[in-house]
């Protein structure tokens, strides 16, 4: 992953302000946080760029989203198509009913996509490593969002894998 996060390093994501540092150190940690809990390569790295073409909760792109080729040929393209359905997903039309439809409406183009049986677990657990980390970082946004996580990631629960469900557990017990 080292050239990953020298290719993120060069988009000046150490220089991005991000909720427990920069924008750098929390894909770091993401990635990191996928790896611990026991997600391939390929999840990780799309843990590690899931910012890549922005996403719903945050603007700035790394790159172009119909570039997709650029970000492909660095993490590989099951990596890659993680990274797209997360950056394009329109989660108010898509995160309420996730679990039950598998199926996520592309904010960029209108298009809903149902995810592939291997792809929903990823997904979710790379949606709530995302948002765990960054409540975890950041207590008034935890203060804020509790209830609205709390019932979102109980829905989600029978697709997330047993760890993420430990960590989300253990973040909203406190």
């Amino acid at each position: 992953m080292t050239n990953v996060r020298e290719w993120l390093r060069e988009r000046g994501t150490e220089s991005v302000t991000h909720p427990g540092g920069t924008l750098y150190a929390h894909l770091c940690r993401v990635e990191e946080r996928l790896a611990g809990i026991g997600h391939d390569a390929g999840v990780q790295a799309a843990g590690l760029t899931h910012a890549a073409y922005g996403t719903d909760g945050f603007d700035l792109a790394l790159v172009f989203w119909q570039d997709r080729l650029t970000l492909s040929e660095l993490i590989g393209p099951d990596a890659e198509e993680l990274v797209y359905l997360y950056g394009a997903c329109d989660r108010k039309k898509s995160w309420p009913e996730l679990a039950a439809t598998h199926r996520v409406t592309d904010r960029f183009t209108g298009g809903v996509t149902r995810l592939a049986d291997w792809q929903v677990t990823p997904f979710v657990d790379l949606s709530v490593v995302n948002e765990l980390d960054v409540l975890e970082h950041d207590a008034a946004s935890l203060a804020a969002h509790r209830d609205y996580f709390t019932e979102l990631f109980a829905a989600w629960e029978p697709v997330m894998s047993p760890a993420v469900a430990t960590e989300v557990a253990r973040l909203f017990r406190s």
